[in-house]
């Protein structure tokens, strides 16, 4: 079999960028050196003057399937996050039916080996009462548990105490929150209908506001400290809820904290222009709390950038604001969306790659991933700096159709992505592999 040689990379690792050859054979990185010479057997390709960068690991996606395919499926949104330079993806529960029990998250599995392009790994979804099916998880093989601890819809919601205290005292793998008081948002939605108002798109974040972010937030840190469970707070929106969170090395936390792309890119200041396409919850807040969440990654006290990529259908998202649903389609372009950050000096290619794939693969303990190493898998991505993208919705991988990014020109390029050793997108085509991506293994 015919290995890869990638020569001349800019090769950022660990905090450091250094000009390295990278050979890649089978799926694994083999050798790792300043200068490693050509054989026979080599595919050379030249990367001078472009970035070699660990591919993509993202802890938050949600891709429909089973049951809302008509929005995306593994396979088209998989497709679209490798186009992105995502290599691995954890998704989420609320499909229909919902991921709850060992039945349903071995569907998922079995659909993902027939169809997905990228590495894979499933949530379990916390209910009131599937106790025993949490704590029955294999914590080599499942990611997580997602508690929607207020502000979802169906057997996902769980409110009820006696039922959270259960969660964090048991769960044998890591706890994910969405974190909004649904008590809050009530009282909120009741003021305008108090005052006979209805609301529209800019009022989003207020109904969806700090007060009821960080309500639910610091519930799930006291429960976490309390029962010294380990927890990952997902989507931080607000400056206020950054107070909950230390900085430091994400080794020495077991209480750790996210932030989305589209969060750290959008602000209220886009809803007149965007609307409904970047209606999200929780909701995209002031510039103020844009810029701090920004800080906070440069300061380490949020320690993972994800997507919460959630795709929506042109015509669903066309509705009134009330009944327009929530989430945006973001895994093909929000790796460039980071990189503007870089540009703009915002933040570092190092800081960017520690937080999407060094960090989400030492929280969750995945087996040789998210590093580029020797021995390591080859799930690595290509970026030219020298080259922009120019993004449509008519170009756009997703089932959807639609971007929130379309007529944005990216200052930066994905030229190359490998998974498992595989170059599977080449800068303009995405390849189907021609063996099935891996479930995602963690050293628990």
């Amino acid at each position: 079999m015919k290995s890869q040689l990638i020569k001349n990379a800019s090769v950022v690792n660990q905090g450091i960028i250094k000009t390295l050859d990278v050979r890649i054979t089978n799926q694994f990185i083999e050798c790792i050196a300043p200068n490693i010479t050509a054989n026979e057997n080599d595919d050379v390709i030249d990367a001078k003057g472009a970035y070699l960068l660990p591919g993509m690991i993202d802890d938050q996606v949600h891709f429909r399937e089973p049951g809302l395919t008509h929005k995306g499926s593994i396979l088209t949104e998989s497709r679209a996050a490798v186009a992105g330079g995502i290599t691995s993806y954890m998704e989420m529960p609320n499909v229909n039916p919902s991921t709850t029990n060992k039945a349903a998250l071995e569907e998922k599995y079995a659909l993902a080996e027939q169809h997905s392009y990228a590495n894979y790994s499933f949530y379990l979804g916390a209910t009131e009462h599937n106790l025993d099916d949490i704590k029955a998880l294999d914590p080599k093989k499942v990611c997580g548990v997602k508690v929607f601890m207020g502000a979802s819809t169906g057997n996902l919601l769980v409110e009820n105490p006696q039922a959270l205290e259960g969660i964090f005292r048991e769960c044998p793998v890591l706890i994910v929150t969405h974190c909004e008081d649904g008590k809050t948002i009530n009282k909120n939605n009741q003021r305008y209908e108090q005052q006979g108002i209805i609301p529209n798109i800019t009022d989003h974040p207020k109904i969806r506001d700090a007060e009821a972010c960080y309500a639910s937030s610091s519930y799930a840190v006291s429960l976490a400290k309390k029962y010294n469970a380990q927890l990952h707070v997902l989507h931080i929106t607000t400056e206020k809820e950054l107070s909950l969170f230390t900085k430091g090395d994400i080794a020495n936390k077991r209480i750790t904290a996210e932030a989305c792309v589209h969060h750290l890119y959008f602000s209220e200041q886009d809803y007149p222009a965007l609307g409904n396409l970047i209606k999200c919850n929780p909701a995209i807040k002031a510039n103020t709390d844009r810029d701090a969440l920004i800080n906070a990654v440069k300061n380490n006290q949020i320690d993972i950038i994800a997507t919460d990529h959630a795709p929506h259908t042109w015509q669903e998202k066309q509705t009134d604001y009330v009944n327009a649903p929530a989430g945006l389609p973001l895994v093909e372009h929000a790796l460039l969306s980071l990189l503007e950050h870089v540009k703009h000096n915002r933040l570092s290619i190092e800081q960017v790659v520690e937080k999407t794939a060094h960090n989400p693969a030492l929280r969750f303990c995945i087996n040789k991933r998210g590093f580029i190493k020797e021995g390591y898998y080859a799930d690595l991505v290509l970026v030219s700096t020298q080259h922009t993208t120019k993004v449509s919705n008519d170009s756009c991988r997703y089932l959807c159709g639609w971007t929130p990014f379309d007529g944005v020109e990216f200052s930066s390029k994905i030229v190359g992505t490998w998974v498992n050793g595989e170059r599977l997108y080449d800068g303009k085509t995405v390849i189907k592999p021609s063996k099935p991506a891996m479930p995602l293994v963690f050293n628990r």
